[in-house]
């Protein structure tokens, strides 16, 4: 009875950190990143989606990951799971990743993945909240991709493969629920950029994005 009341409950959460539309010199486009977990204060089941696509084109890029998260510091978890891609190649990763809350309340994350053809990935992303006013926030994000070996299927360079910046500016009529507006770029390195090449396709692309943020 205690240790229930003292921290031992179980809680959930739904977090959709990215649900936004794009615009930029190639169309229209949409992209989502989010995730939504249930446990206690020290193990918790986590299920975490992302993905983006184009109004013509149709799906791009699309993930989802079973893991479960375990805190081992007070501000780190460590995870363990299973990534399946359903888009644009299908491909199934075992997953082992981090996630920590650093000093100045910098958030950030990463993970390394394998494949069951013996693909090794990594990523690596963060971002910060600069509190501008009580409800106006601005959040500088980061992301990072790295593979171990050129994968010509997947159009995958070793090495750094893709950069992205990206700086958004929210509104929150509520903490639980946040329009923004911002500006994002991304941009292929590389191998991975001399894949995009020989596929007519531009490796460096700067979107504007308006979008929500919400959790409950």
């Amino acid at each position: 009875m205690m240790r229930m009341e003292m921290g031992g409950q179980r809680f959930s959460k739904v977090m959709l950190n990215l649900a936004e539309h794009q615009a930029g010199a190639h169309g229209g486009g949409y992209r989502w990143e989010g995730q939504a977990w249930f446990g206690g204060d020290l193990n918790r089941f986590v299920v975490r989606s992302e993905g983006e696509g184009a109004a013509k084109e149709g799906l791009q890029t699309g993930e989802v990951q079973a893991l479960y998260s375990r805190a081992v510091g007070r501000y780190l978890d460590l995870q363990g799971g299973v990534r399946q891609d359903f888009a644009p190649h299908a491909r199934t990763y075992l997953t082992v990743g981090a996630q920590s809350l650093l000093p100045y309340w910098f958030d950030v994350e990463g993970a390394l993945f394998l494949s069951t053809k013996g693909e090794l990935l990594a990523r690596a992303e963060g971002t910060y909240d600069l509190r501008l006013l009580q409800r106006v926030v601005l959040q500088p994000r980061v992301e990072l991709n790295f593979a171990a070996q050129d994968t010509r299927e997947t159009r995958t360079g070793s090495g750094v493969s893709n950069a992205e910046l990206g700086l958004r500016l929210r509104y929150e009529i509520r903490r639980e629920f946040a329009p923004y507006i911002g500006v994002s770029w991304d941009r292929r390195l590389g191998r991975t950029a001399d894949y995009v090449r020989a596929a007519g396709e531009d490796p460096e692309a700067t979107t504007f994005v308006v979008g929500l943020r919400a959790w409950f």
